[in-house]
């Protein structure tokens, strides 16, 4: 991304001065911060064109306490705003998301206040489902610290995020937020940020295509470390780190596809790297999946004709995890196809088994992985197994536009 016009800012006296700088480059541009730390009340919301730089791990922005704000009673579908018990503590420009108990994922709400009027509090955008009142209805400051919708030609570069969870009394959910989150959104890129300790993910994005993530640190958070959800497409994730999260270090979600994951490192997750329902024609290479609790790859169940198919591994070094229940290194469901294992390095500590292919699995391509300490190397049907490799295509490049027929 390359862009003539520059703004640096020398004092931040708070996010909405962020944000009224991002909003002055209406016709894209660069925002350099400065070293500085800065605890945030609202998300920073970009804009296509703009890219947002900060100095490194000089830059620090950290999410400020999260709060909830209970309703006072039923609001319905659509509306542009809600009724509170009380409104202390808001302001206009702030961020905020609307849920119940109920209505979870894309069904909360995600917004940012455009007016406050006693108990009553405006939203930018309608409130996504019906909220009801036996099923406590609430809005919350959970918000993702960085973020853009339906934008392109966007960046953030070498800075530093602090999710500050122990002062967040509810996490982000993962469909409408991460620490940095997009949704809708093509030609994105994400290099040198470090981010830690966010209740939520941290670095997710729904339905976009084009994305690159580069060089970034995620470790500490609540939810899954990285995380290309809903259908995104054409994504390449090369020399990250993901480690320390609560579930999975690479959590490949919905329809996740054409997607290389190239030279990073998954440690100390929940899993190494979770793949499921038409996350196909992906490529992870190159990578290291040590120490996870769960499996160090884990492909999910899915039934046809949404399961697994088309993904290759190779050249991984796949060890150590299983710790917490002994699952496989790698562990494949019955439905499973067309998946190539090639040059991994797979060790089990003597207590897991390398590979476990469910019984109804077919076309695996086993070929030159070297087993150390396994249980067992390869619990695999052999009916399971193909001679030759499948062919496919997979991974980050130039595909035809019937790729993202799919997106908005």
């Amino acid at each position: 991304m390359t862009t003539d016009r520059e703004l640096s800012l020398e004092e931040v006296p708070d996010a909405a001065a962020i944000q009224n700088a991002i909003d002055a480059l209406e016709r894209g541009g660069r925002l350099i911060l400065p070293e500085m730390e800065l605890t945030l009340d609202r998300g920073l919301e970009l804009h296509s064109g703009v890219e947002l730089v900060g100095q490194g791990e000089g830059t620090i922005l950290r999410k400020g306490p999260g709060r909830v704000y209970p309703r006072s009673g039923y609001h319905n579908y659509g509306m542009c705003d809600v009724p509170l018990v009380s409104a202390a503590g808001l302001a206009v420009g702030m961020t905020v998301s609307v849920l119940d108990d109920e209505r979870l994922g894309f069904y909360e709400t995600f917004a940012r206040i455009s007016w406050i009027d006693g108990h009553w509090v405006g939203l930018d955008r309608g409130i996504a489902a019906d909220y009801l009142a036996e099923c406590q209805p609430r809005l919350t400051t959970a918000y993702p610290m960085i973020f853009g919708h339906g934008i392109a030609d966007v960046a953030v570069r070498d800075l530093a995020l602090e999710g500050n969870s122990r002062l967040q009394e509810v996490p982000m959910g993962a469909c409408r937020g991460a620490a940095v989150y997009f949704a809708r959104s093509r030609k994105i890129e994400v290099t040198g940020v470090r981010e830690r300790d966010y209740r939520g993910e941290g670095i997710g994005f729904q339905m976009c295509r084009d994305v690159i993530i580069r060089e970034c640190r995620v470790s500490g958070n609540a939810g899954n470390g990285l995380h290309p959800g809903a259908g995104s497409t054409n994504c390449l994730l090369e020399a990250n780190t993901s480690t320390g999260n609560g579930k999975s270090g690479f959590f490949f979600c919905v329809r996740a596809t054409r997607i290389t994951v190239r030279g990073c490192r998954f440690e100390g997750n929940g899993d190494g790297v979770s793949i499921g329902s038409r996350d196909c024609h992906n490529l992870i290479e190159s990578c290291a999946l040590v120490g996870n609790r769960g499996a160090g790859l884990l492909v999910r169940e899915a039934p046809a004709p949404v399961e697994v198919h088309s993904c290759e591994v190779a050249g991984c070094e796949i060890a150590a995890n299983g710790i917490a229940a002994g699952d496989p290194q790698v562990s494949i469901p019955a439905g499973a196809h067309d998946l190539i294992l090639r040059a991994n390095r797979i060790a089990g500590a003597g207590r897991t088994a390398g590979i476990v292919a469910a019984p109804g699995a077919r076309n695996l391509y086993l070929r030159d992985n070297q087993f150390a300490g396994c249980s067992e190397d390869a619990v695999v049907d052999g009916a399971s197994l193909a001679p030759a490799p499948p062919a496919f295509v997979r991974g980050f490049g130039d595909h035809p536009d019937e790729a993202f027929r799919h997106l908005p």
